[in-house]
């Protein structure tokens, strides 16, 4: 059995355990996949079944290898006689998957689901007091008058004036 599916904006003959690599997907790896844009479904010796443009309620599991990124591709612009050139290079976010199941019914295993984050334990009434406590602390110390090295800057002043009476001395 085979069937194509489009993912990445790219349309893709696999069939089970077929190992290929797509556009990246945010899963991590272990992860299990479901391609819901299947366009063909064949099987050996039947005619295949064509969606217009997709096959209702068809779908292809897959488990995700790994993440990785693809080779290095150098863009290398030149304006001639103009004295301008750009090079930058790209590589490109790419996943490795394994085709583990073929459905044209619907999914016959339940996609895995990443685990929702825990919540954080809702505040108890001390802890609240306590930001109470410290609230007006913070703000005390934000409103408090800031310290001025006014001294240093009065010294630096008297100094070019000290040099300019000494130069009027020795003339």
């Amino acid at each position: 059995m085979f069937a194509v599916i489009k993912t990445g904006g790219k349309q893709y003959r696999v069939s089970k355990d077929d190992v290929f690599v797509v556009e990246k997907l945010e899963a991590e790896a272990g992860e299990t996949i479901q391609f819901d844009q299947v366009l063909m479904i064949g099987e050996d010796g039947k005619a295949p079944t064509v969606g217009s443009p997709l096959i209702d309620k068809a779908t292809v599991s897959a488990e995700v290898v790994k993440q990785t990124r693809g080779d290095k591709v150098i863009i290398f612009k030149k304006r001639r006689r103009q004295n301008s050139r750009r090079k930058n290079g790209h590589r490109q976010d790419l996943t490795l998957v394994k085709i583990t199941d073929i459905s044209a019914t619907g999914a016959k295993k339940a996609a895995a689901k990443k685990a929702a984050p825990k919540k954080a334990p809702a505040p108890t009434a001390e802890a609240s007091d306590d930001a109470k406590k410290a609230a007006p602390k913070k703000a005390a110390a934000m409103n408090a008058p800031v310290k001025k090295a006014s001294a240093k800057k009065a010294a630096v002043k008297k100094a070019p004036a000290k040099k300019a009476a000494a130069k009027s001395e020795k003339e």
